[in-house]
């Protein structure tokens, strides 16, 4: 089955996109700790999908993303993906 059009745009388009529709709804006021909001907007579903895709495996997931394995696992653990 075929992925529509939207679906096959690159990850930072689709970021692109979400950031100037928050610009727009902010409607002048001020956004707070962006850049923090947006790591964590990313981080968690990242940390999700590549936990489902290596099984729980934290050594592989670290090695995909990376990172030493204590440091996933307190990115886990921040938020509540450690269970």
């Amino acid at each position: 089955m075929n992925k529509p059009k939207s679906q096959n745009k690159p990850l930072r388009e689709c970021i692109k996109e979400a950031l100037e529709l928050y610009f727009e709804d902010l409607d002048g006021h001020k956004p707070g700790d962006l850049y923090q909001m947006v790591l964590s907007e990313v981080e968690q579903p990242l940390l999700e999908i590549l936990l489902r895709y290596t099984r729980g495996n934290q050594s592989k997931a670290a090695e995909i993303l990376g990172l030493n394995r204590s440091t996933l696992r307190k990115k886990l653990s921040q938020y509540g993906l450690d269970k």
